[in-house]
């Protein structure tokens, strides 16, 4: 049928189907209509039968719900390898979420490496490498690895954030370069290591560095061509150079001292969703640069937009809203982490929703309208930084210890990787539960007696000298779980311990009862409803999310992994029901 269907494309074009086939006499002309209909209906049919995942999120509500079904929670044991496909680069790990579009899976590898690979074989179409070369002067390329958490897929291009800033455009068909364009000064620490989306005619990215020393920025480009359209700053910068908007100038009445001269912050390295009807793009911003608020703005204030959510205009990139998870943030507690947005009922009230897990350990509903905090509650077993939410003033109510400048070191939970990081969570519109790849930690905060700034090292304005005396509490819950969580209630409906050492990749959830949840080595597939695991595969160390998808209507799962400290080659998964599909080409 795929012959057939090519065949009438190029006698359309062309003619030539007839000279191929032999069918060089008018009287192939009724046979041919015919052929002309059935093909044109199996391609219908077939168009049917894809589903792709085209999108980071899924969906521009970054749901990370599926509604294939046809792998579910009944037939699921029967999931087997379908095909791998060796990723030649290494570095620190794999986080990238694959995109799936017309059969093609794009995605992307340590050092910004692309690839795309036909999704139903595993056979190799094309790779781009960059060819990032280490810097040499030895400053650090990110905080955490030269990792890449996928591209953005429209039209006829894929679109990329390379770690040294730039953003590219590929050609979908062939992997070529069909436009670049710097968004960060050059020979900066700033990286980027997230996903672009496209939104509209505008590719919106952000970048990280916050714990170098960067101003927090987040900025669209137009698809076609890469020019610049707009970028909307995240904190304050010189008062003598002026504000760039209004907002800049209000922010910059919750800072104290030269905060600028150190960056101060903010960076948008990860979450970005986008409300089509209302015309708003959310998005998380990072911790303060340095983490110290009594060397970053000395005198205190919130210092604002730092550890917040934002609600931007897509068209001119200005802030409509803002709800600062972390005032004053004092532990890299960013608010970068997944954004999703849900319709829910609340209380016998339909709500347009923003829910975040963010590193600090509280669970937010906001509208997503207005921003109003709707509730507010701790989804960590371990919180000793702060004991509720004050709903009367949307802030979090402090421990004593917390502000570890005035009370002097000591260990709080979480610590600074955060009651939920990077790793992706899902919502299933089945149960109605959101899936959060959920960890207890605990860190040590002491501030130095001294900062000087330094370009190209880590300004985080504290020490760990001290922790060497100090005897590190113990945890109270697990080191990593899968939370189900109701958003409605903003309650824990069900837990599931994750394997000792385990790292996170994050989830997805399908129609079919499904929640995926990559963990440690392994890919497993749990009940939605109780939690209960009823598929496992080994696929090799720190792997990133899974996806769903379907081509010729056969439903696969595919996940990619990878770890520098392994002899393991980094890999992408796929997964069908009994087994391989398709022999491999």
């Amino acid at each position: 049928m795929v012959f057939l269907r090519r065949a009438l494309a190029r006698w359309r074009k062309d003619g030539s189907i007839g000279p191929r086939l032999g069918l060089q006499h008018a009287a192939w002309t009724l046979p041919l209509l015919v052929l002309a209909s059935i093909t044109a209906q199996a391609a219908a049919a077939q168009a049917a039968a894809d589903v792709g995942w085209t999108r980071h999120g899924l969906d521009a509500a970054e749901t990370r719900y599926s509604r294939l079904a046809q792998v579910n929670a009944d037939n699921v044991h029967r999931l087997e390898a379908a095909w791998s496909w060796e990723i030649p680069k290494r570095s620190e790990r794999i986080e990238t979420t694959p995109l799936i579009v017309d059969g093609v899976l794009y995605a992307t590898g340590p050092w910004s490496y692309v690839f795309a690979v036909d999704a139903a074989t595993g056979a190799v179409i094309w790779t781009w490498d960059p060819e990032i070369a280490p810097k040499a002067d030895g400053r650090p390329t990110s905080c955490c690895g030269e990792v890449n958490r996928g591209v953005a897929v429209a039209d006829d291009k894929v679109f990329v954030g390379l770690i040294d800033g730039r953003l590219v455009a590929l050609d979908r068909i062939g992997g070529f370069v069909r436009w670049s364009v710097r968004t960060t000064p050059a020979d900066s620490d700033y990286a980027i290591t997230g996903a672009p989306r496209v939104i509209g005619n505008r590719v919106v990215i952000g970048n990280s560095g916050a714990d170098f020393g960067v101003r927090g920025y987040v900025g669209a480009y137009e698809a076609e061509t890469g020019l610049p359209l707009w970028r909307t700053y995240t904190v304050p910068g010189d008062p003598a150079l002026g504000y760039e908007d209004e907002a800049m100038a209000e922010a910059a009445k919750t800072w104290n001292g030269e905060w600028w001269k150190t960056g101060g912050g903010g960076t948008v390295w990860d979450a970005i969703a986008h409300d089509v009807e209302a015309g708003l793009v959310y998005v998380g911003t990072g911790n303060g640069s340095p983490w110290s608020r009594d060397h970053r703005s000395p005198g205190g204030g919130d210092n604002l937009y730092l550890s917040s959510i934002l609600a931007l205009n897509a068209e001119d990139g200005k802030v409509v809203w803002h709800y600062q998870t972390t005032p004053g943030d004092d532990w890299d507690y960013a608010s970068t982490q997944h954004l999703m947005l849900l319709d829910l009922e609340m209380r016998g009230q339909s709500r347009k929703a923003v829910v975040q897990a963010p590193k600090n350990g509280f669970f937010y509903v906001l509208d997503r309208l207005t921003g109003e905090l709707l509730t507010a509650e701790p989804f960590a077993d371990d919180m000793t930084w702060a004991t509720h939410v004050d709903m009367a003033t949307g802030r979090p109510v402090e421990t004593p210890r917390a502000r570890y400048g005035t009370a002097g070191g000591t260990y709080l939970s979480p610590g600074t990787s955060g009651a939920h990081n990077w790793p992706p969570m899902s919502w299933n519109a089945g149960t109605g539960l959101v899936y959060v790849p959920a960890q207890n930690s605990t860190a040590y905060y002491e501030k130095a007696r001294h900062f000087v700034y330094t370009p190209g090292g880590w300004n985080t304005g504290t020490t760990t000298g001290m922790r060497l005396w100090r005897r590190r509490p113990g945890r109270r819950g697990p080191a990593k779980l899968l939370l189900a969580w109701d958003p409605a209630t903003n309650r824990e409906a069900w837990r599931v311990p994750a394997q000792e050492g385990a790292i996170h990749g994050g989830t997805m959830s399908t129609a079919g009862r499904l929640v995926f949840w990559s963990t440690g080595s392994r890919l497993a597939a749990l009940d939605a409803r109780t939690g209960d695991e009823l598929w496992t595969f080994e696929i090799g160390p720190s792997p990133g999310p899974p996806v769903t998808y379907a081509i010729d209507g056969r439903q696969y799962v595919a996940v990619a992994s990878g770890r520098w400290n392994s002899d393991l080659p980094f890999k992408v998964w796929a997964f069908t029901l009994d087994g391989e599909a398709e022999p491999r080409r």
